[in-house]
């Protein structure tokens, strides 16, 4: 296995420009110089990408920002100590320390334990010291492989251990062990545990361990801790979570296998608290335990049963955010797939298919064609197996909903009262609904107290069967025909819109697209199109066309103001420029967001005017689209395509003169401000 960073792959006391993306940029440019990626605009927007995560700058000057990207062929790391630093978001400054830390998608096991050892080192101050005087690239590589691969210790001690063994009286042993059988046992140390994971799983989470084990130290607690990372990782014992006073979890994705805790005491915060504000954290988590009224692990408890279900230091309304996001989340793919390929039906079997192709599927085979051919054959083929996924669209988002509230209990119950919800009419809506009834239903069963020999029956049959009797009781009886009721009245409300209601509704969604490029609220604009989108429901393919028309504009306008007026943007962002045409294009409107994150008061306002614009002009004009995905690509599956287009332009045109000018104003260009790059 070859060296993880090598002499080229530093960078030492050069400014690489005045923001983080210059910086990123820049590194990768020299991985991919070295031979290990393939493509600097791939690994730059996979490593984007997680910037927009969450800040990976760290207390002391450091930034870490590191990705998986399938550009990258070997596990690489490339350093800079910058003059001057840059912001990497961390709570104390400006980073002059930074670590581009790539790997592949497919990272083997070994690679991964050398990245993660070098996460683990940067919180050790000798050795972040180091690093700030190292004289050259050599001394920063040995730095960093003495870190990664440590020199194995010398296999002495055993035999050492023997000689004297060999030599000594043989009465010696045991009066040097009968006093030690003699003295009481010490007291046991408390301790407790905590789960450490973020989007990645290379550096976050294992610096978020050992920060959290030193922070127990400092306070006379051990703390054991659960990295579910990229690396191997061994989950807690039993017995530790049983003994444990309470659990931390310092995450940013959902903690595996959740319900190992339930009814522990609980702090739970983002991984970078416990890498910034450890102490508080394990303080913050012995206060728990001592507290009967404190947040506590959803689920059945061994102990008395909790007071309420917050979750940890997060509220309400983020939890309930985190849920409905997490069912859209799981929900897409069935969109993506079906929609696609129900497109892909029309292509091939024309705009009537969706009438014949379950005749057809049923009684025509390859060797019994249609009398359309292999083309309507194929045509039937695609949209019934589309029509299938999309089907999955309510369980989907009820079942994961449910998931989010109560682990993998809730998945059953989830997606029975999703199927309940679709047969009686209810739709997305009823999916939502039912989702959470689903989920606080089981959520709730599961706290109850039980005799122990029962306990083994509750995961797998009691808590679905009662979940799902009372929620899908609940959506027969009680609630299906009101939902179904607000349901129809919202498609009518959408078939009947004209005029300005139209317009109004496109300016809405357009605003949404653009406000957080892939956010939370860019999703619940998209998540809005797919679940009413129908290919016999004219309003609903209005609606998706909007969406797909004003999620395309940020990226294709940033592209175009970069072409326009080169000089008002770095050389790192006219390179991310070049490659936003293309994301626009396909309909990623993350590709706007390096440059949002470097300007966001100017580039975001101005980009939501763009597809705001794009929006109304998309709704008034009628345009359609049947495809939830796929950008300029689907251009089949779009009515009224020449409109659509013209909308497009006029939005990517419209938000590059609102950024140009925006820039423009109260501000130098970039080639009069510090804004150097480094030729590599």
């Amino acid at each position: 296995m070859s060296q993880i960073i090598k002499a080229e792959l530093v960078v030492l006391d050069e400014n690489l420009g005045s923001t983080s993306p210059d910086v990123i940029r820049q590194l990768a440019t020299r991985v991919v110089a070295a031979g290990r990626a393939t493509d600097v605009e791939g690994l730059y927007g996979d490593a984007m990408a997680r910037e927009g995560q969450a800040a990976t700058g760290l207390p002391g000057g450091i930034g870490i920002p590191h990705c998986r990207s399938s550009f990258v062929t070997e596990a690489t790391l490339a350093f800079a100590r910058l003059a001057p630093g840059v912001d990497f978001g961390a709570p104390d400054g400006p980073a002059d320390l930074v670590f581009l830390i790539a790997a592949p998608a497919e990272g083997d096991a070994d690679h991964l334990t050398l990245l993660t050892a070098l996460a683990r080192s940067l919180v050790k101050p000798d050795f972040v010291a180091s690093l700030r005087e190292a004289t050259s690239a050599d001394d920063v590589v040995a730095l960093v492989q003495s870190a990664v691969a440590p020199a194995a210790e010398p296999a002495a001690t055993p035999s050492a251990a023997s000689a004297p063994a060999a030599t000594a009286p043989a009465a010696t042993a045991p009066a040097a062990t009968a006093p030690a059988a003699a003295e009481p046992a010490p007291a046991a140390q408390r301790h407790v545990v905590a789960v450490t994971a973020c989007p990645t799983g290379i550096a976050h989470t294992y610096m978020a361990a050992d920060s959290l084990v030193a922070a127990g130290d400092r306070a006379g607690v051990k703390v054991l801790v659960e990295t579910q990372g990229s690396g191997a990782s061994t989950p807690l014992a039993a017995d530790e979570i049983e003994s444990a006073e309470a659990v931390i979890f310092a995450t940013d994705v959902g903690v595996k296998d959740r319900g190992r805790f339930a009814g522990k005491p609980v702090v739970a915060s983002g991984v970078k608290r416990a890498i910034n504000e450890p102490d508080a954290m394990v303080a913050d988590a012995l206060a728990a335990a001592a507290d009967p009224d404190a947040p506590r692990v959803e689920g059945a408890a061994s102990g008395q049963p909790r007071k309420d279900v917050r979750s940890g230091d997060v509220s309400w309304p983020v939890r309930l955010r985190q849920i409905l996001l997490t069912g859209v989340s799981y929900m897409i793919p069935f969109v993506a797939a079906g929609g696609l390929l129900i497109a892909l039906g029309f292509l091939f079997g024309g705009y009537k298919i969706n009438a014949t192709a379950t005749d057809i599927v049923a009684n025509n085979s390859l060797a019994n064609l249609p009398s359309g051919g292999l083309s309507q054959y194929l045509g039937a083929v695609l949209f019934s197996l589309g029509a299938l996924a999309f089907g999955f669209l309510v369980p989907a988002l009820s079942g994961y909903i449910a998931f989010a509230i109560a682990d993998r209990p809730g998945i059953a119950p989830g997606f029975t009262v999703g199927v309940v919800a679709t047969t009686v009419g209810a739709g997305f809506i009823g999916g939502i609904v039912g989702g959470l009834l689903a989920g606080f239903a089981a959520l709730w069963i599961s706290r109850l107290k039980i005799p122990a020999w029962g306990r083994g029956l509750m995961p797998v049959v009691v808590i679905p069967l009662g979940a799902t009797l009372i929620a899908g009781g609940l959506m027969f009886l009680v609630l299906g025909r009101p939902l179904a009721a607000i349901t129809s009245g919202l498609e009518s409300w959408l078939n009947g819109l004209s005029g300005s209601s139209v317009i109004v509704l496109g300016i809405v969604l357009g605003l949404m697209m653009a406000f957080d490029m892939g956010g939370p609220v860019n999703k619940a604009a998209y998540a809005f199109a797919t679940a009413g989108l129908a290919v016999d429901n004219p309003a609903s393919l209005k609606v998706m066309a909007a969406v797909m028309a004003a999620g395309m504009v940020p990226p294709l306008a940033m592209a175009l103001a970069t072409a326009v007026r080169p000089k008002l943007f770095s050389t790192a962002e006219r390179e991310n420029g070049k490659a936003a045409w293309l994301l626009g294009a396909s309909f990623i409107t993350e590709g706007a967001i390096p440059f949002a994150a470097a300007d966001p008061l100017r580039v975001i306002p101005s980009i939501m005017f763009g597809s705001a614009f794009t929006g109304a002009i998309v709704m008034a004009g009628g345009v359609t689209l049947s495809a939830p995905h796929g950008g300029i690509f689907v251009f089949f599956a779009i009515g009224h395509l020449a409109l659509f287009v013209l909308a497009l332009l006029a939005g990517a045109v419209v938000a590059a003169v609102a950024v140009v000018v925006a820039k423009q104003v109260g501000r130098k260009p970039a080639t009069a401000q510090t804004r150097t790059a480094v030729t590599v």
